[in-house]
């Protein structure tokens, strides 16, 4: 079997291979043939010129993969940090489309709201205003109706009752030393015509009578005093009323000036005692219906404003209110409460809660002009209830009010309203 012999180049034979320089002033890539240099079988700078080449070819690939990367990243970087251009609603070809409403008049009660707590119309401190005593007793308790006269308490009198009865037996004695002194004095002047007694003796016997008798005053005042002492031992309710609080307690010492013992409040009467808003304050007046309610209690509690102050607090700008309030269980003194006050009645466009808006140049709301755009309007809030928003001033009731989205409009931007309801979705 025959075979072809292999053609083996000859070692010693120039090599003919082509190489490719890059050159600055090359247009493009030329094949040019690297003259052969002679090198001696055992010259070492032969194998170093070849590496040198190839560590070029690599230098330059990899600059150039370096500077596509670059570039691919900040490519990226712009594309992700670019924000898109914005486009209002008066650059778009075709105008938004709103739902608008015509808010009619509607009645609309005016009210000013407050807080405060109940308490009696007069309360009445009773302590001690006698001499300094111990209670030995109490009589009534917190939440008893009492009448006027009626004794509360008592404080000890052991000392005071014997006293009582020396003057009284002081002033029957002064009594009787004046009748007699009296008497005497009469026959003095019985016998004074017949000479029996001289004027001297008759004198001395009127100026004694005179004198017994201011005795007797004296000795009556002096009883009149220790009685009323023992009168205070026995604390009174001055007034009708209900005892609020008790704090008489048997076996205390009761100091007069000191702590009232009990609270009575006059005749059962209770109101409630706020703080009004000074703006609020100039729209009350005397004689005003009003409502009060209590926490916790659904009901309501008719009433009428009874006072209102005279100043105003400089510090919180709030003024005092009272209304009277009638008796009732459930309307104790010291209870929280709040409180209304219909100040007057008016008709007032209502438009809904998203139709309003504001800014730092106050409320204000969009309207449809005639012409077809949307135009501000200020307004001013006069007060909110479940219908809406009561509009105060800025609107006459006629007018065509954006009802949602006005936030995405500007002023004078044209609109289309939408067919349909007055209200939904205004996008």
């Amino acid at each position: 079997m025959g075979t072809n012999p292999e053609h083996l180049p000859d070692a010693d034979a120039p090599q003919k291979d082509a190489v490719t320089w890059i050159g600055r002033d090359r247009s493009a890539f030329e094949r040019v043939a690297e003259p052969q240099l002679a090198h001696s079988p055992g010259d070492p700078l032969a194998p170093d010129a070849a590496d040198q080449g190839g560590a070029r070819r690599k230098w330059i690939v990899r600059g150039v993969a370096l500077a596509v990367a670059l570039a691919v990243a900040i490519a990226l970087w712009v594309s992700h940090h670019s924000k898109p251009a914005l486009t209002s609603l008066a650059d778009k070809t075709q105008a938004p489309v709103i739902s608008v409403m015509t808010p009619a008049l509607k009645a609309v009660t005016s009210n000013v709201t407050f807080s405060g707590g109940i308490g009696a119309r007069y309360d009445m401190p009773i302590g001690n205003d006698g001499d300094t005593g111990r209670v030995t007793a109490v009589y009534v308790e917190a939440g008893d109706h009492v009448r006027r006269g009626q004794i509360l308490a008592k404080l000890d009198d052991s000392i005071l009752i014997p006293q009582v009865n020396r003057l009284a037996a002081s002033l029957e004695q002064a009594r009787a030393q004046a009748e007699l002194s009296q008497a005497e004095y009469k026959r003095a002047l019985g016998v004074a015509a017949a000479g029996a007694l001289s004027a001297e003796d008759i004198e001395k016997r009127r100026a004694t009578a005179v004198t017994d008798a201011a005795n007797v005053k004296v000795a009556a005042a002096q009883l009149a005093e220790s009685e009323a002492r023992v009168k205070r031992t026995r604390i009174t309710a001055p007034i009708d009323g209900v005892v609020l609080t008790r704090k008489a307690e048997v076996g205390q010492i009761a100091n007069p000036g000191g702590e009232a013992l009990f609270r009575v409040a006059s005749g059962g009467e209770v109101e409630m005692r706020g703080q009004l808003a000074e703006q609020d304050l100039a729209q009350v007046k005397v004689g005003d219906t009003a409502t009060v309610y209590l926490t916790g209690l659904p009901r309501a509690f008719p009433g009428r404003v009874r006072l209102l102050g005279a100043i105003i607090d400089p510090a919180t700008r709030l003024g005092e209110i009272r209304i009277a309030l009638t008796p009732d269980p459930a309307l104790r003194p010291g209870a929280f409460a709040r409180g209304s006050v219909t100040i007057g009645k008016s008709q007032r466009p209502v438009v809904p809660q998203t139709a309003v808006l504001a800014d730092t140049a106050g409320s204000y709301v969009f309207i449809v002009n005639a012409q077809g755009k949307a135009e501000r309007r200020a307004v001013s809030v006069a007060d909110t209830g479940d219908d809406g928003i009561v509009i105060g001033s800025g609107l006459t009731g006629t007018e065509r009010v954006v009802t949602t989205a006005g936030g995405f409009l500007r002023d004078g931007e044209p609109v289309q309203v939408a067919s349909g309801g007055a209200t939904g979705e205004s996008r």
